[in-house]
């Protein structure tokens, strides 16, 4: 059964990046299933640190993104999800030019909290990052 509790149509998730910094960053949203969504990142000059690898700030954009959107289509029309802490753990190293895959599913869905794990992965399944994200569930004000 899915835990969506709004659309969740990867097209109009993706249409939300236009012209903010997901959108920048070339993130594309490729499969939201039961349970998860499924996001590729390029790494690209826009992703990686002097020495030609993913820099660790554009993974824990990448765990950010998907999982403060996956944490608002749990939720019910009025109420949004806003980050409260986030970490992450690198794992290996991802060349520029390669393709990252970052799934996110949830470990914790509470009434005022949530909790959401995304692994990102490189092209060639190894595990290159694990991030965790806090959000905290409030009703929108004004």
């Amino acid at each position: 059964m899915a835990i969506w509790k709004r659309r969740a149509d990867a097209a109009e998730m993706q249409a939300r990046f236009e012209g903010s910094l997901p959108g920048l960053f070339g993130i594309r949203i490729i499969e939201v299933g039961e349970d998860f969504i499924r996001a590729e990142m390029p790494v690209d000059e826009r992703h990686v640190q002097p020495f030609g690898i993913l820099h660790g700030g554009a993974s824990v954009v990448l765990a950010e993104t998907i999982g403060s959107m996956a944490s608002t289509l749990t939720l019910e029309e009025g109420r949004r999800a806003v980050g409260l802490e986030i970490n992450a753990n690198h794992m290996a190293g991802v060349p520029k030019g390669e393709v990252v895959t970052a799934t996110c599913r949830p470990l914790h869905l509470g009434r005022t909290t949530q909790v959401w794990q995304t692994e990102i992965r490189r092209s060639d399944g190894r595990l290159a990052c694990v991030s965790r994200l806090t959000t905290a569930v409030v009703e929108p004000r004004g």
